[in-house]
């Protein structure tokens, strides 16, 4: 392992782990292109789709623990929102985790392709004034928001993802949850799902360790400092910037598939 590849892997999970921390999400979403596609371009060893999705797990698993802990205080840990929604997710990750090793690489890809437009798709849709509640009078459906994060689980486990990309838009939009207590209680869901995810990917021998060693020093770093970011940025530039980074992974994704 060179040191330029370490560097350039350093940068990857520090840019990936920064906007994750701000965004309350794990990180994969940006994290998996840029694996993917960064190190050959400096004429570097190109990992595979099984590789990414693996490190990415290992990845999210740490990002999401440091920006939890950023979140804290304030009350907008919903931790009825975080029981039902992180039993479901954690359940679909395990599966996906175990499952993706059965799965080809463009397959793979297709189901980062699908979850990616998704997640897209719903940073669009207009959302209610829900920012104005406070975090005690939070009102949501316990058993849609189970059924669909065991959903998003599943997509999450067999890319290497916590979910959270597609997590914050059902809040926000199906569940109707403020932004920043979805953000901080994405994070927790994600941590939980990311648990499930990483289990699969390790037993089935999918994990590159050095790499993943890397990524995981560089969002310990990373993710409190773009939790700090988050707080200080409004929301709407908050999801501005998650959905044009989803929209560009998913262009790319898609053209590549074709």
């Amino acid at each position: 392992m060179g040191l330029a590849f370490m560097i350039i892997i350093f940068l990857i999970g520090f840019i990936g782990s920064f906007i994750s921390g701000m965004l309350g999400i794990g990180g994969a979403i940006i994290n998996y292109p840029m694996l993917l596609y960064i190190p050959p371009l400096f004429g570097l060893a190109a990992f595979t789709a099984h590789e990414v999705s693996a490190i990415s797990a290992v990845q999210v698993l740490f990002a999401t623990i440091s920006g939890v802990w950023a979140y804290r205080k304030g009350g907008y840990l919903n931790k009825i929102l975080i029981g039902y929604m992180g039993v479901s997710i954690l359940i679909g990750s395990l599966v996906g985790g175990f499952g993706s090793k059965l799965m080809s690489e463009s397959g793979i890809n297709v189901i980062y392709g699908v979850l990616a437009l998704l997640a897209a798709v719903m940073m669009f849709i207009p959302k209610k004034g829900m920012d104005g509640i406070p975090p005690a009078q939070v009102k949501f459906n316990k058993w849609l928001a189970a059924v669909l994060a065991l959903i998003v689980g599943l997509g999450a486990g067999i890319v290497g993802a916590g979910g959270a990309f597609l997590l914050v838009p059902i809040m926000l939009v199906v569940l109707k949850i403020p932004t920043r207590m979805t953000i901080a209680s994405s994070l927790a869901i994600t941590f939980i799902s990311s648990i499930g995810g990483t289990i699969g990917k390790i037993t089935t021998g999918q994990v590159d360790y050095g790499t993943a060693f890397i990524m995981v020093i560089a969002s310990l770093i990373a993710s409190p400092l773009g939790a700090i970011a988050g707080k200080k940025v409004k929301t709407k530039v908050l999801q501005g910037i998650l959905a044009g980074l989803i929209i560009a992974t998913a262009a790319k994704i898609w053209i590549d598939i074709f």
